[in-house]
């Protein structure tokens, strides 16, 4: 592994608002470069009480302007939201400011309901357009062609790197066929992960862009000094998962000692079984489960994820993740 990379959703805590949250995001990206992380990814999800992350490219900015060699970037933007152009001229911005730092990842689900959906969108086209789409933002960030009428101005000559994200085979396709970089979102649905890595590696076509496969696993993390804490603290992220998918979405709850009486019984399994790629406990379990995953899929680069509702304890968390995935990284070769 080369690399350890940090997921950040800008979770809106109960008793907080989303100015806490980007505050909190701020803090965090600090010292997420002090702690050594390689990239820093925020998220685009919208008409959600418990994200701040919704105008992404602007959260993305902010996070640059406050740090000084961690790459930064999207994991990912929700590309069927948006014109192609539209996002080749905030991330080609973004990379004018902040050269050779900024990443963009990109995704074909909505990122929200359907409802939202219709509201982001002036028209919702049935067909699928994404590889189609992607392909016209890798042509904005180059080198105009001749003849080119529309161009992307800031972004032209740019070369914001494009990763695919995915949760499915479909992503690992399309990357392995574009020759792109791809991260996949085991963090909460790692069912199909073994088979997406296994079809992305076999099908990959080296690039322009890439010349070898290069792919990012994520995982959940939730550390601290007792493996009793962090069970306890993880409780808010899978109180808050469990009311997403209830139908019920809210801001980040408090931790709660009883989550077993909280939650039913099959609610409760579904939430950690989407949450079972990650990481829980002190240092050393966490060492052990993150090295596990690690010797499982071999990523070029893990990136680690977690929503705990007290600031302080979060950043603490992924201060230990870190020191963690120092230890277990090969030498760095940057991508």
């Amino acid at each position: 592994m080369q690399h350890y990379s940090l997921l950040d959703l800008s979770p809106i805590p109960d008793g907080k608002t989303a100015a806490d949250a980007m505050a909190g995001t701020l803090d965090l990206a600090r010292a997420a470069e002090a702690a050594g992380f390689h990239r820093y990814w925020l998220a685009e999800h919208h008409n959600m009480p418990g994200i701040a992350s919704a105008a992404t490219a602007v959260l993305i900015g902010q996070v640059a302007a406050v740090t000084s060699t961690m790459r930064v970037g999207a994991g990912g933007i929700m590309l069927p939201n948006h014109a192609p152009l539209v996002i080749a001229e905030q991330f080609g911005t973004l990379a004018t400011l902040f050269p050779d730092r900024i990443d963009l990842g990109l995704g074909r689900a909505p990122g929200t309901d359907m409802n939202t959906a219709r509201a982001l969108r002036r028209h919702m086209a049935p067909e699928d357009t994404f590889p189609q789409d992607v392909q016209e933002l890798l042509a904005y960030f180059g080198p105009a062609a001749e003849g080119q009428t529309v161009r992307a101005i800031p972004g032209e000559g740019t070369h914001v790197p494009i990763w695919i994200l995915g949760s499915s085979l479909y992503g690992a396709q399309l990357a392995a066929f574009l020759g792109l970089p791809y991260a996949f979102a085991s963090h909460f649905a790692p069912a199909l992960l073994e088979d997406a890595l296994a079809t992305y590696r076999a099908q990959f076509r080296p690039s322009a862009y890439l010349q070898k496969p290069y792919v990012i696993v994520a995982a959940g993390v939730c550390a601290a000094p007792t493996d009793a804490e962090a069970a306890f603290l993880r409780t808010s992220q899978q109180l808050a998962f469990a009311r997403l998918r209830s139908g019920q979405p809210g801001k980040l709850p408090h931790p709660v000692d009883n989550i077993e009486q909280l939650v039913p019984a099959p609610v409760l399994a579904q939430v950690n079984q989407a949450l079972s790629c990650s990481a829980i406990g002190a240092p050393e379990t966490v060492r052990a489960q993150l090295g596990s995953i690690i010797d499982s899929f071999a990523p070029d680069e893990l990136m680690v994820t977690g929503m705990i509702h007290d600031h302080d304890a979060r950043v603490r968390s992924f201060e230990i993740a870190a020191q963690v995935l120092s230890e277990l990284c090969r030498t760095p070769v940057a991508v």
